[in-house]
């Protein structure tokens, strides 16, 4: 399976996690495979943690791009920073305020980088509710974050 995994993922520690992730799934919900089918399940299962992990670490790249190409130390001011970090306690403080079950969603979903259906299975909730928790959670950071002005 090892193997299997190093050849979709050519990255050894990708592969690794990858492997434990379907030996999860495979604890899990592998009950619920046929006996006849069930190498064939595994091999899926370890495919799609490979090719989730592939996701994972294409954003993750994207992400350090983003912010290797945006030069905020070099040309910003000693005030600059300081409204920076300003503005970033003022966001913490309004995401402090919302909902709990609302937060939950949020913390998760930036601070986590999880996805949707992930927290949904977390929270245990539909994965409807934890989207509309989500949108209702921005629309109120939005209107209090307007309300405030730039």
């Amino acid at each position: 399976m090892r193997s299997f995994l190093l050849g979709v993922t050519s990255d050894p520690d990708a592969a690794d996690e990858a492997l434990q992730a379907t030996f999860t799934k495979a604890l899990e919900t592998g009950h619920t495979a046929r006996a006849e089918t069930l190498k064939g399940w595994l091999f899926r299962v370890a495919y799609n943690e490979a090719m989730l992990a592939g996701r994972k670490r294409q954003r993750q790249d994207r992400s350090l791009k983003r912010l290797a190409e945006t030069p905020l130390t070099e040309t910003a001011t000693p005030e600059d920073l300081v409204s920076l970090d300003e503005s970033i306690r003022g966001v913490r403080k309004l995401i402090d305020e919302l909902p709990a079950d609302q937060q939950a969603v949020l913390r998760k979903r930036i601070y986590e980088d999880k996805t949707f259906k992930v927290i949904a299975e977390e929270l245990g909730a539909p994965l409807g509710t934890v989207l509309t928790r989500m949108r209702s959670a921005l629309a109120k950071l939005h209107q209090r974050l307007s309300e405030q002005g730039p």
